[in-house]
C-alpha cells in the first residue's frame, strides 16, 4: 500500500520520561487520520517529531515511500508537511497576509510585494472556502478566524500533508462545523490530514482511520467505520469510561451568589453584560450556555473582581463583593477555574508546586513576614498532586511541561482545596480527554454535594446538559431563559443561544 507518511518504530525521550516508545503511524493519501490519546499520551510529541521540532532517538520517517531526515520545520515544509498548532503562532498586530507570508515573503526588487501576496492569500482562501479577509488585523478577528489563518499559512507554503493539533479545543459549535467542512474540502483536493484529538464525536464524524496512543505506547490502528465511541474510549484510557455523570437530584439551599441588574462594558467600552440578573444556590450547579462572545467572560471577570461593572450589584452570602479586589473576592469565598489556563490559571515557568499556592502563598504556613516557606509549599503541593491525580515527574517540574489535562487538574486542586462557597468553573474541560473530563465532572458534583454553589460556563452543550441542575442561556449579555436539563434538548438550547424564543414561553423560573 502507498502511504504519504510512515513513522516506523519512533522513540522520543526527555530527561526522566519516554514520551514515545516504538510508535508506528501510517497515513494514506486523501484520508483524515486521527491520532487519539489521553492528555500527556505523547500525541503532540509524535507530531512535533514529524514536523522537525524534535529529533527521535530511534525509528525512521518516510514521505511517499522515501526515507527522510526531518531536522527542522523548514525541511518539513519543503516535504509538503504543514502543522496547525493548538496555541496559534500568530503576530497580533500584523495583518492576516503579513502573518501568512512571514519568513516566505514574495519580493520585487528587494521589496515585499504585499499586493501580490494578498491576491494569493485571497485565491487560496476562496478555493478552500476559508473566507478570511487578507487585510484584517489578527487582534481584530475571532479565534475561529485565527485558526483559518494558521491553515492558510500551511497551504500558502504548499502543504500536502496537514497536521491539526487539537483544532476544535478553542472553537464554538458553529466554528467546529465550519472546520469540518474545510477539512472535507481539503481532502477532496487530494490533501491528507492527521488530526490530533480526543473528541470521539468528531473522530466518528470526520475521520477514516484512528491510531490510538496510551502512555507513550502505540495501541493500534482501527477503521472508524468498524468501531464506536465506547470502544475507542476504552482503547484510549485502558478501562471503561462513563459518558454520563452519575448524580443525584440537587438539594438547593440558601442563595450564595446573587447578581442583580448587572451592566459591564468590554475593552472597547461596548455593553457586554446588559442588566443581567442571576442567582446560584448552595448545593446546585448552574450552567451558563451560550455562543462565545455573548458576555460570558465579562460576567466572570465582574464577579471575580477582575473587571469593574458600570451598575448593578453582586452579592456573595448577602455581602456586596462588587467593588472588592480579586484577592479580597477570593478571600470572601470565591474559587475560580479560569477559561484560559495558560494566561490566567498558571505561571507556566514556575514549578507546578509553586502554582498550587498562587492564591495562598501570602498566608501562613506558606510565608512569614514576607519570606516564603518552600518546605510547607511543597508539602501542600505533594498532597494535592496525589489527591487530584496530577501526573508530573515531580512537584518541581515547570507547569508548562505538563499536559493540558494535568495543568487543569492542578488548577482545580488548588481552587477546591481552598473550600470556597462559590466555585466558578469556566470551560473546565476544554481540550481535555474523556478520562480527565470524567474526573473533573465528578469533582464538580462532589463540591455541589458538599453544599457548595457552582457556576459552570461552557461552550460544550453536552457538558452543560450532563452536569448542570439549572441552565441559564446567555445571549447578547442577557439571560434569555432558565431551563432544567431534563426539560429541554440540545436543539432547544441551540435556538435560545441564537436568540430565538421557545413557543409560548418567556423566561422559565
Amino acid at each position: 500500500m502507498d502511504y504519504v507518511i510512515e513513522m516506523l518504530g519512533i522513540r522520543k525521550e526527555f530527561p526522566g520520561i519516554v514520551a514515545n516508545n516504538n510508535i508506528t503511524l501510517q497515513v494514506e493519501k486523501g484520508e483524515i487520520h486521527a491520532l487519539l490519546g489521553e492528555n500527556g499520551a505523547g500525541k503532540s510529541t509524535l507530531m512535533n517529531v514529524l514536523f522537525g521540532l524534535y529529533q527521535p532517538e530511534k525509528g525512521e520517517i518516510r514521505v511517499k515511500g522515501k526515507k527522510v531526515d526531518i531536522t527542522n520545520p523548514n525541511i518539513a515544509n519543503d516535504l509538503g508537511i504543514g502543522m496547525v498548532h493548538q496555541h496559534f503562532m500568530l503576530v497580533n498586530n500584523f495583518t492576516v497576509t503579513e502573518n501568512i507570508i512571514l519568513g516566505n515573503e514574495p519580493s520585487k526588487m528587494g521589496k515585499t510585494n504585499l499586493k501580490e501576496a494578498e491576491k494569493q492569500v485571497r485565491e487560496i482562501s476562496e478555493r478552500y472556502g476559508l473566507a478570511v479577509d487578507p487585510s484584517a488585523k489578527i487582534s481584530d478577528i475571532s479565534v475561529g478566524m485565527q485558526q483559518r489563518v494558521e491553515i492558510l499559512k500551511t497551504l500558502y507554503r504548499g502543504a500536502e500533508i496537514l497536521i491539526f493539533d487539537e483544532p476544535t479545543a478553542v472553537l464554538t459549535p458553529q466554528e467546529i462545523k465550519e472546520l469540518i467542512s474545510i477539512m472535507n474540502a481539503l481532502i477532496k483536493e487530494g490533501k491528507s490530514i492527521i488530526l490530533i484529538t480526543h473528541k470521539l464525536k468528531e473522530i466518528m464524524e470526520v475521520c477514516h482511520k484512528v491510531t490510538v496512543i496510551r502512555k507513550g505506547e502505540g495501541i493500534g490502528t482501527v477503521k472508524v467505520s468498524a468501531t464506536n465511541p465506547n470502544e475507542l474510549a476504552s482503547l484510549m484510557v485502558g478501562r471503561e469510561v462513563l459518558f454520563t455523570t452519575d448524580k443525584t437530584s440537587a438539594k438547593p439551599g440558601e442563595t450564595v451568589l446573587e447578581v442583580k441588574n448587572l451592566v459591564v462594558k468590554d475593552a472597547r467600552m461596548v455593553t457586554a453584560i446588559d442588566s443581567l440578573s442571576l442567582d446560584v444556590k448552595a448545593g446546585e450547579i448552574v450552567g451558563i450556555a451560550g455562543v462565545d462572545g455573548n458576555g460570558q467572560s465579562e460576567l466572570i471577570e465582574a464577579i471575580t473582581g477582575l473587571k469593574k461593572h458600570e451598575s448593578g450589584t453582586i452579592h456573595l452570602n448577602g455581602k456586596d463583593i462588587g467593588r472588592l479586589t480579586p484577592r479580597k473576592v477570593a478571600e470572601s469565598g470565591v474559587g475560580h477555574i479560569p477559561q484560559d489556563r495558560h494566561k490566567h490559571g498558571l505561571v507556566l515557568d514556575f514549578a507546578i508546586g509553586e502554582n498550587m499556592v498562587l492564591q495562598t502563598y501570602h498566608q501562613k504556613p506558606y510565608s512569614k513576614s514576607g519570606i516564603l516557606n518552600f518546605k510547607e509549599i511543597y508539602k501542600k503541593a505533594e498532597q494535592l498532586i496525589k489527591e487530584f491525580d496530577v501526573r508530573t515527574p515531580s512537584s518541581s517540574t515547570p507547569a508548562r511541561a505538563l499536559s493540558g489535562g494535568n495543568q487543569q487538574k492542578a488548577i482545580i486542586g488548588r481552587e477546591v482545596d481552598r473550600d470556597p462557597d462559590l466555585l466558578i468553573a469556566a470551560q473546565p474541560t476544554r481540550g481535555l480527554d474523556v478520562g480527565a473530563i470524567e474526573f473533573i465532572h465528578k469533582r464538580l458534583i462532589e463540591q455541589r454535594d458538599k453544599g457548595k454553589a457552582i457556576l459552570l460556563v461552557s461552550f460544550e452543550l453536552d457538558e452543560i446538559m450532563n452536569v448542570s441542575d439549572r441552565i441559564a442561556v446567555i445571549y447578547e449579555g442577557k439571560i434569555v431563559a432558565i431551563v432544567k436539563p431534563e426539560e429541554t434538548t440540545e436543539q432547544e438550547l441551540g435556538l435560545l443561544m441564537a436568540g430565538s424564543k421557545l413557543k409560548g414561553e418567556g423566561v422559565a423560573p
